[in-house]
């Protein structure tokens, strides 16, 4: 078919009249409470009860040693780039089937991104092209790994190649809390973590991140960091960069509300992909994939994969009567068409 005809043929597909929100957040009334609470004792600022009592349930909930709570899980991966140590100039692998702010603050610290290509397993970094990404730049020492949709990737085939090649892993596990390899939750897989509280993520303040290690050193550095580097001095004494990246009493006070429900809404997202899979069973649709020997995901997205020879079933796709109202994208090149659909 020529791309003219695929063009005609797609511009057929008329938009829904209603739409369902790609991943909207479940609030329980809790939230309110330690909102007001921050309100009431006046600790509306960076400092207050309800951020003590989100780093201690991130750290009970993962196993990891210490949590500090941020802004977002973007500044997150930024403290954790700048722990890594990445200077302008420096190549850093990262995951290529990710969002952006996995990478961004890579950029931000002038380092160069190298992008490596994703496996079908899961959907995450591949190991085999990981080991030959450092056959080409042997002197790579940072790779930043993403867990997409909240399944764990290959976990101990991508440690043990940064272990050989003594490279630092920065975990992108912000769209993967409540995951979990071979028993052990994401977030504690790589020397620096990050995990995220944005609106569309299994539990959320609204915004927020955290940033995760077992690292005593670099938790206290993050920690003066994301004050803007003040110096303990009765003074305003700063001798290095610092960022505005502390989250604030009255947004923990949301993510302190959403904690206790973490596993109810990992089965609510589970009921979602299973409903979802069950639907499209008799279908040429493959669901996001996951390891079920050695990890358990929290669904934090349900996506299926369609490939057919014929880009016409794209369009009969569309009428399919227990097809929702999806966020969707495709990608078309001649045939055959694969069309990746996203269905949060």
């Amino acid at each position: 078919m020529k791309r003219e005809d695929q063009d005609f043929k797609l511009k057929q597909i008329t938009p829904f009249a209603s739409k369902i929100w790609l991943s909207s957040p479940t609030m329980h009334g809790d939230e309110i409470k330690y909102i007001i609470e921050a309100y009431e004792s006046n600790w509306m600022s960076t400092v207050g009860k309800n951020i003590n009592e989100v780093e201690r349930l991130a750290c009970e909930k993962i196993g990891c040693q210490y949590a500090v709570a941020l802004s977002a899980g973007t500044a997150a991966l930024h403290m954790a780039v700048r722990l890594a140590g990445v200077k302008p100039g420096d190549k850093v692998f990262c995951s290529d089937m990710t969002f952006d702010a996995t990478v961004n603050p890579v950029v931000y610290e002038g380092g160069v991104p190298v992008f490596i290509d994703t496996e079908y397993d899961t959907w995450n970094m591949d190991p085999i092209a990981l080991e030959k990404a450092f056959e080409i730049y042997p002197e790579v020492k940072v790779v930043v790994v993403a867990h997409l949709y909240g399944t764990p990737g290959k976990i101990d085939e991508i440690r043990a190649i940064c272990q050989r090649h003594d490279a630092i892993i920065i975990e992108d596990a912000a769209e993967s809390l409540g995951a979990s390899y071979k028993g052990v939750q994401t977030g504690t897989f790589g020397h620096y973590n990050a995990i995220s509280f944005n609106g569309n993520k299994i539990i959320t303040g609204s915004s927020g991140g955290m940033l995760l290690t077992d690292d005593l050193e670099a938790a206290n550095k993050v920690r003066k960091w994301s004050t803007q580097s003040r110096e303990n001095a009765p003074w305003y004494q700063h001798e290095e960069l610092g960022y505005n990246y502390r989250m604030s009493n009255v947004i923990a006070g949301v993510v302190r509300g959403q904690f206790p429900y973490l596993e109810e809404h990992i089965a609510q997202k589970k009921a979602i992909y299973e409903g979802y899979k069950s639907g499209f069973k008799d279908l040429p649709v493959t669901m996001n994939p996951f390891d079920a020997r050695h990890s358990e995901p929290n669904y934090a997205g349900s996506a299926m994969l369609y490939i057919s020879v014929n880009p016409e079933k794209v369009v009969r796709l569309r009428s399919w009567k227990n097809l929702p109202n999806i966020m969707r994208r495709a990608v078309l090149s001649g045939s055959p068409c694969t069309c990746n659909l996203f269905i949060g």
